[in-house]
């Protein structure tokens, strides 16, 4: 059995920031499939102290 090569492939992933459309820091990151669409959530911004909307982006 040795030399026999199997298994499963690694997806590609890749690190993105979700940006704060306010004040426009980098409050969250997150590891995604790259191919899908752009994301936009509303999540908690520590500096304004209350929900706003982000939108993905890449560095």
């Amino acid at each position: 059995m040795a030399g026999k090569k199997g298994g499963k492939r690694k997806k590609k992933v890749e690190t993105v920031f979700l940006v704060c459309d306010e004040t426009g820091e980098y409050n969250y990151t997150l590891r995604r499939k790259s191919g899908s669409e752009k994301l936009k959530v509303k999540k908690y911004c520590p500096r304004l102290r209350r929900h706003t909307s982000h939108t993905e982006k890449k560095k």
